[in-house]
């Protein structure tokens, strides 16, 4: 919260302001007087007054440790009178007493009457002084170095930098290329001593395994003896290290930063749906990095989603439609793999049907497998429970990003209590068909000789498995980064999916793909239906969603917004 003031504003007039005296204190920034709360980090208030102060050392989600010295300030107390009430000055302000030396702003909280000078010429100077410092030692290897483009070193040392050195010693020479753990890498030279890696590593990950060695210029960041940066956040010091000292090993001199296109998104790996950015270009991932939601991942993610992508652009991605032929798939347009789909449906009752379903499908896509049921008759349905190992930091050990969604729409109350009527019932020959989406019957406990022999086995999925040639039609679908649509975490928070690359092949939107099946199996055309209440876009999905649920009342996908909202449940506090 920020209040600003005009410099006309009388002084004690503000100390009269009861919301003043008893939440926020009055600060002087750079001549004018603002209003933050009690316990504001002095550097956070002067960025949000519009003064940005250059740091290396602080990160807001740290411990201010003030060793880089990069956000050195002039400060000032008011000058107290006898009685012990600040001076005011013929302008009705308090007379500030400057301190004859610059202050760090990164370790220091606002008080009352604080006076701040933040591009005043002794800050310049010093900005000057410690950037001069910084680069003595630092290698002139900008255009190789891979942090390039967003680099701190970079950024700074444009403004306050000198266009020459006046070093004339030999620089010291420090390790390159040095494997800090499986997914960071470590070019030492370059390293400016910020610490920002070893705090995340002590007050985050709780693995204390990074720090200094040695003294003066020849001080190293490495490893404690027989310990590796091998955590399951260890990429995050590469996103907080300001310059090309921590890479990332998967990235590493993959793509140049400007080339990338970025997309708010967020992970779909586990339950907690952590915030993130995609970088693509022409239509291939190349990163995932976490996007600051206080409400959900903080700064941070997990290693394990943030490398969770690769499959999108594997080999065994399902590339167009299939039918079975005699005793063989051969490829098909797509009206006549679902039409061949629902011309096998029609040939049973509901109960003769299972609908095996995901927790990793949108809201959307649960939606119209819902309503896909009921127009079948369908009551054997359900979700595939999918657990794996947790921490208590981030990682979810519920590795479905949408059972709340699943739930919430009427797909599932107990996800996995019928797996084993649906496996029954096809051992048995009770069930006759079976609808696959986005899942491997066989992980359930299903053979393929079972699945073979049944008469109608559709398969709605991205990736080739050893269940797909035992289907009676093929549909390939999108993966995560490929479509638009929401889900709900674990904690109840409705966030929204969007695209960032292009599907692959003939692959369809999985909505749409639904939406068809819907339509083929009770005789309509998705491409002349034109009623108002007909669904032609993924807000229109939402719509009907939102019409049936309450949860969803008055919400759209850009009501959503980038960092979601609350349906149910409370918010994380990070």
């Amino acid at each position: 919260m920020l209040v600003e003031h005009e410099q006309e504003h009388d002084y004690e007039t503000l100390m009269a302001d009861p919301a003043t005296s008893a939440q926020l204190v009055n600060v002087q920034i750079n001549g004018v007087w603002h209003q933050f709360p009690k316990g504001t980090r002095l550097i956070e208030a002067c960025e949000q007054a519009g003064s940005y102060i250059p740091r290396y050392c602080y990160h807001k989600k740290l411990t201010s440790p003030g060793n880089c010295r990069m956000c050195l300030i002039e400060m000032g107390l008011p000058k107290m009178g006898p009685d012990r009430k600040p001076e005011l000055g013929e302008d009705g302000k308090p007379v500030i007493n400057w301190m004859p030396r610059p202050q760090i702003s990164c370790a220091q909280d606002v008080s009352e009457g604080l006076g701040v000078r933040t591009d005043s010429p002794l800050a310049q100077e010093c900005r000057k002084g410690v950037m001069e410092f910084l680069l003595i030692n630092h290698p002139l290897d900008c255009p190789i170095c891979d942090q390039a483009g967003e680099c701190r070193l970079q950024e700074f040392s444009v403004e306050y930098g000198n266009a020459e050195s006046r070093f004339l010693e030999n620089k010291v020479k420090k390790p390159k290329n040095i494997e800090l753990g499986p997914r960071v890498t470590l070019d030492d030279e370059r390293c400016i001593l910020c610490s920002r890696c070893i705090r995340f590593c002590q007050e985050i990950a709780h693995d204390d395994v990074l720090g200094f060695i040695d003294r003066g210029s020849h001080s190293v960041l490495t490893a404690h003896p027989g310990k590796r940066l091998e955590n399951n956040y260890s990429l995050n010091t590469v996103d907080i290290c300001p310059v090309g000292a921590l890479t990332s090993s998967d990235f590493r001199f993959q793509m140049r930063v400007w080339f990338l296109k970025e997309t708010k998104s967020f992970c779909t790996s586990c339950a907690t749906g952590c915030n993130t950015i995609i970088g693509t270009r022409q239509d291939a991932i190349y990163r995932q990095t976490p996007r600051e939601n206080n409400a959900v991942n903080s700064s941070w993610m997990c290693d394990y989603g943030r490398l969770n992508f690769g499959y999108l652009q594997s080999d065994k991605r399902l590339l167009q439609p299939e039918i079975l032929s005699g005793d063989k798939l051969i490829a098909a347009e797509w009206n006549v793999a679902i039409t061949h789909a629902a011309v096998q449906l029609k040939h049973f009752s509901g109960w003769e049907i299972a609908i095996l379903a995901s927790g990793r499908m949108t809201n959307e896509e649960l939606w119209l497998t819902s309503r896909l049921a009921k127009i079948l008759g369908v009551e054997l349905i359900d979700i595939v429970p999918r657990q794996g190992p947790g921490d208590d930091i981030l990682l979810s050990t519920d590795r479905n990003p949408n059972m709340n969604g699943a739930q919430i729409l009427g797909v599932t109350r107990w996800p996995g209590a019928r797996l084993r009527d649906i496996t029954d019932g096809i051992i048995s020959g009770r069930v006759k068909a079976l609808v696959a989406l986005g899942e491997n019957p066989i992980e359930i406990g299903l053979t393929f000789a079972q699945l073979q022999a049944l008469p109608a086995f559709v398969v709605m999925n991205l990736l080739e498995d050893e269940s797909i040639s035992a289907a009676t039609a093929v549909l390939p679908s999108f993966g995560f980064a490929e479509k638009r649509g929401s889900m709900i975490n674990g904690k109840g928070r409705l966030q929204r999916l969007n695209r960032s690359v292009r599907g692959p092949g003939e692959a369809r939107d999985d909505w749409e793909i639904l939406r068809d099946l819907i339509q083929a199996y009770s005789g309509q055309n998705s491409e002349t239906d034109s009623r108002p209440g007909g669904i032609h876009s993924i807000e229109d999905v939402f719509r009907q969603m939102s019409e049936s649920f309450p949860q969803f009342a008055g919400l759209s996908l850009s009501k959503i917004g980038d960092l979601g909202v609350q349906i149910f449940g409370t918010e994380a506090t990070r």
